[in-house]
């Protein structure tokens, strides 16, 4: 048989699930980084299930087509790059978009006042009282705060990744010159994006890799109407990833209820004593780990010292050291 005769075979007329009905077929996600180490950006390529290459690339039936914009992982750069964003501020990029925040939002009134700026991305073109630009074209670095206030309001969902962004995270602690705080506070508790959805956090310090992309996954498969809307506690996380301490999940738990408690690292009991905040700490690394299902911080030997918590760090400090209540406690199960 001739070449030209031989049946090829190709799923291209697959259709793509739901992909091919629904309000949204395509999202644009913006990410923005604030006061920020990056580390919530290197938790979130690291994610295996889903992974962002499966978010990318249409991988997961539903999901709709997802344009990410990233200042690390974006191929573009300078006013290529930068486009998208400003077409969106200027309410004219013709389709629906997402905002990820990584990092605290500082107080950009602040650095106003010298002249600076704390985090920005960007050009920034200046205008007058009257709100009309300059002139002479005058621009300054373009702050991810503000950013961020003129974008929220014709997101689709603003979701808040880490708990610099959620609650302020060590850029707001005690001391901090920057007034940094949370996206949350930010925008006001009554915000609500385009389509109705509070801010949405995703706490860690850094969050779980899988926990940022699943929460992307859930929020996007909503907003596509091929998903229900997502269950978020009364602090916005998703809460069937935080409604339950990290001490039920622990693998050193039965120690716990025998009394049974470690006096330095090392050991495979309880670590309580050592500084070990468990059992009051709501997250789900001991059950999921850190990457890939592996690692964690007490699968490995370390202790909680409460990062996905509001309070984090002051509220946990100082770290390694017998939480309060542990002679109650350690008492009781002794």
């Amino acid at each position: 048989m001739s070449n030209k005769d031989e049946t090829v075979l190709s799923n291209e007329h697959t259709p793509l699930f739901a992909n091919e009905s629904g309000p949204i077929k395509e999202v644009h996600a913006f990410w923005l980084a604030g006061m920020s180490c990056d580390g919530c950006s290197i938790a979130a390529v690291g994610a295996k299930n889903p992974s962002v290459e499966q978010l990318i690339h249409q991988q997961i039936p539903g999901l709709p087509k997802i344009i990410l914009h990233h200042p690390v992982l974006a191929v573009e750069a300078g006013h290529r790059f930068m486009e998208p964003y400003y077409k969106a501020v200027r309410g004219e990029l013709g389709a629906t978009y997402v905002v990820l925040y990584e990092g605290s939002v500082a107080d950009e009134d602040i650095a106003k006042e010298t002249g600076g700026y704390f985090s920005a991305m960007g050009a920034q073109f200046l205008t007058d009282e009257d709100g009309e630009l300059l002139g002479d074209g005058s621009w300054r670095p373009y702050p991810t705060a503000d950013m961020l206030k003129e974008l929220a309001p014709g997101a689709a969902a603003v979701i808040a990744v880490g708990t610099c962004a959620a609650w302020g995270g060590v850029p707001a602690a005690i001391g901090n010159v920057t007034n940094a705080m949370g996206v949350m506070d930010f925008l006001g508790k009554d915000y609500r994006s385009a389509l109705g959805l509070p801010v949405v956090n995703v706490p860690g310090c850094s969050p779980i890799g899988d926990n940022i992309t699943e929460t992307i996954t859930a929020v996007l498969m909503f907003l596509a109407g091929v998903g229900p809307l997502p269950e978020f506690d009364e602090l916005g996380r998703p809460a069937w990833m935080f409604n339950e301490t990290v001490h039920r999940g622990c693998p050193r738990a039965g120690f716990y209820e025998e009394g049974t408690f470690a006096d330095e690292y090392g050991q495979q009991e309880c670590l309580v004593e050592l500084g070990c905040w468990g059992p009051v700490v709501q997250c789900n690394i001991a059950r999921r780990g850190s990457l890939g299902h592996n690692g964690g911080c007490m699968n490995v030997g370390g202790i909680c010292i409460g990062c996905t918590m509001p309070g984090f760090p002051d509220a946990f400090a100082p770290f390694y050291k017998a939480p309060p209540g542990k002679f109650i406690s350690g008492t009781a199960s002794r």
